[in-house]
């Protein structure tokens, strides 16, 4: 076990996350999501919510502040609808870690099945909500001086 590295991220998870470049994009799928068609890596993280994934994961992931829209969730279909709960839920993990992130944009459904298809890779999680995909574009990790490293 590492130090600072939430118990959620499994060891394939954080392997994942170093590998990813900078405009790579990570799916945070619902337990629905048909993840294994679309053709990226599926990682397997059973019996975690996303919120809480998504809280062990944006401490080490820096979202591109490059791009407009750097976290997509699924737009719901009409009739359906989304608890706003849950986006808030979302906001208040993206907030915590990341302030200054822009919204959250909302992709139609089959739009955000494509861009799942582009992803760097999609993890499939316990999430039993509806319409709670999520997906997250890395940025550039800042460099940081080493401790004890005198400039």
């Amino acid at each position: 076990m590492l130090r600072g590295v939430s118990p959620l991220l499994s060891p394939e998870l954080l392997a994942t996350m170093c590998r990813m470049g900078h405009g790579d994009q990570l799916v945070l799928a619902d337990a629905h999501f048909p993840a294994h068609r679309l053709g990226p890596p599926v990682l397997r993280a059973d019996g975690l919510r996303i919120a809480a994934l998504l809280d062990g994961i944006l401490p080490l992931l820096v979202l591109d502040d490059f791009i407009e829209q750097p976290v997509l969730m699924m737009q719901p279909v009409p009739p359906d609808t989304v608890d706003p709960a849950l986006e808030a839920s979302y906001r208040a993990v993206i907030d915590r870690h990341a302030p200054g992130t822009p919204p959250i944009a909302w992709l139609e459904r089959f739009a955000f099945y494509e861009q799942a298809r582009q992803a760097f890779a999609i993890v499939m999680t316990g999430e039993t909500a509806k319409y709670s995909n999520i997906i997250l574009t890395k940025g550039v990790t800042p460099v940081e001086a080493a401790p004890g490293a005198s400039g």
